[in-house]
C-alpha cells in the first residue's frame, strides 16, 4: 500500500477524494429534491387521494 502513496501525492488524492463525495452528495440531494415522494422543502405537488374525495356526511337524526 505505501507504493500507491508514492506513486499519488497524498494531498492531492485527498482533497479529488473530498470534491468528488461532496459533488456526488449534492447531486442526489438536488436528485431527490425533483422527485415528489422525497422533495422535503416543497411536499408533495399532488394531493392525495383520501383529500379529494367528498366528505361523508352524517346520518340524518343524529
Amino acid at each position: 500500500m505505501w507504493r500507491t502513496w508514492l506513486i499519488f501525492d497524498p494531498r492531492r488524492t485527498l482533497v479529488a477524494l473530498f470534491i468528488f463525495l461532496f459533488v456526488l452528495a449534492i447531486l442526489i440531494h438536488f436528485i431527490l429534491l425533483s422527485t415528489d415522494r422525497f422533495n422535503w422543502l416543497d411536499g408533495p405537488k399532488t394531493t392525495p387521494a383520501s383529500m379529494t374525495a367528498p366528505a361523508a356526511t352524517a346520518p340524518p337524526g343524529t
